[in-house]
């Protein structure tokens, strides 16, 4: 331990001594116990900082995995394309869809039932009277004229208010204004029926409807099968494609191809290698020292071997799926310091050739893809096993027994050092009071002896 010298020059010079440097230097060697704790403290501070980088990095490998391994992840996207756009154009294949080749013959569109109202010359006459509209085999409903709704504009407001399954506006051109409506409901179920009750009072005349446009359904073969659909936008034809048809060639084959999106799964298993080698170089750089020579904070833990272990055995684990079993034939291959390297064209041929055994592969229930994500949820940050949780769990206990102890430690000194301090400037005092004291006794001893001292 330490020594502490206490300066005060000759004892009757009354110079005393400097008490706060001296409480400094005597508590500065008490502090010492201290600084083995400060320093663990420090270092699993350090460790603190890389467990949350590593869980974050994990976070995204275990994200851009669920990519690929989810059911409604990107190896369900599908592609479409027409063989002729000017006859039907493709609007979506989601994940029911099958890659394949389909058929499709338009023979007609389908018609959305129409009906105007004779031309008034002037849109502003007032009308009277009622419109009943039935829409297909629905009910009838009967619209009736009033002091709100007695010009062509405010009855086509009043119907859309209504709610009777038709859309009413006035149609104006050179010749007048005519009420138009047009059935909500595509196809021949939509066809419209209007009964007109309506006069024009400015001129006096009857107000009747006609027929713009009857209501059809289209008619097509998709593979050969003939169907109708009310609409030309047509779902469930061929299972999880929408396509629009845009017009009618009877005969005009027009081919549907429904495709793997592959550029787009080739795309998510290169953000997968780039986040898992994210994690490697993460634990590589634990195994050496950094810039100042100093081991890395997690050098030599039990904790980065079971990181480095689990992660590169995930890679070889799960059960093969028909063709597939290996990461390798996925075109992944592993390098000398563990990171992983993508041939596309490896993985773009297993895509075309065995794509059912490259789903399988990632999706299966024990397959490599359920495995690897498993082994990702037990390294991880997750509660209550991850290991990277459990260790930081570890050193909170620590961390948190260490500050008790410093912070015990402090209040312990902190009263030492009162005492201290009052004890010193007592001492401190004395020291500085000796002069006085000797002139009072050559004083006492002058009288009682009458010998002068000072001369």
């Amino acid at each position: 331990m330490a020594t502490v010298g206490i300066n005060f020059g000759s004892a009757t010079s009354g110079q005393g001594f400097d008490v706060a440097s001296t409480v400094t230097q005597i508590m500065a060697t008490e502090q010492a116990i201290e600084t083995p704790w400060k320093n663990q403290l420090t270092a699993l501070q350090a460790q603190d900082a890389v467990f949350t980088s590593l869980g974050t990095d994990l976070s995204t490998l275990t994200t851009t995995l669920q990519s690929l391994t989810d059911f409604s992840g990107v190896l369900s996207e599908k592609q479409g394309s027409s063989s002729d756009t000017n006859l039907l154009s493709l609007t979506s294949a989601n994940s029911v869809a099958v890659a394949g080749s389909h058929t499709v013959v338009i023979n007609s569109l389908a018609q959305t039932s129409s009906q105007y109202s004779a031309t008034l010359a002037n849109a502003g006459d007032t009308l009277s009277g009622t419109l009943t509209i039935q829409v297909g085999s629905g009910a009838s409903n009967t619209v009736t004229v009033d002091s709100s709704s007695n010009t062509l504009a405010s009855l086509a407001a009043a119907i859309n208010l209504a709610d009777l399954g038709v859309s009413a506006s006035v149609i104006s051109d050179s010749s007048g204004s005519r009420l138009s409506l047009v059935s909500g409901t595509g196809g021949a179920g939509g066809e419209l029926t209007v009964t007109s009750g309506l006069s024009d009072v400015t001129t006096g005349g009857s107000i009747a409807f006609q027929t713009g446009q009857t209501g059809k359904d289209a008619s097509l073969t998709v593979d050969g099968v003939s169907l109708s659909s009310a609409s030309n936008t047509v779902s469930g034809a061929i299972p999880g494609v929408t396509f629009q048809m845009l017009s009618s060639s009877p005969g005009t084959q027009v081919q549907v191809q429904i495709t793997n999106d592959n550029t787009d799964i080739e795309t998510a298993v290169g953000k997968l290698v780039a986040a898992y080698n994210a994690v490697v170089k993460d634990l590589n750089t634990q195994e050496g020292k950094d810039s100042s020579g100093n081991a890395e904070p997690l050098f030599g833990s039990s904790t980065l071997a079971l990181l480095q272990g689990q992660l590169s055995g995930a890679l070889f684990s799960g059960a093969a799926s028909g063709s597939i079993s290996s990461i390798t034939q996925l075109g992944l291959s592993v390098n000398n310091d563990g990171t992983l390297a993508l041939n596309v064209d490896t993985l773009g041929n297993a895509l075309n050739s065995n794509f059912a055994d490259v789903t399988g592969f990632l999706q299966n229930s024990g397959s490599f893809g359920q495995k690897f994500a498993a082994a990702l949820n037990n390294l991880g940050t997750q509660a209550p096993n991850g290991a990277i949780y459990l260790a930081q769990q570890q050193n909170s206990a620590q961390e948190a027994a260490l500050n008790k102890s410093i912070s015990d430690e402090d209040a312990r000194l902190a009263d030492q050092k009162t005492a201290l301090t009052n004890e010193l400037n007592a001492a401190n005092q004395i020291l500085q009071s000796i002069p006085s004291q000797l002139n009072q006794i050559d004083e006492i001893y002058s009288a009682v002896t009458g010998y002068n001292t000072g001369r």
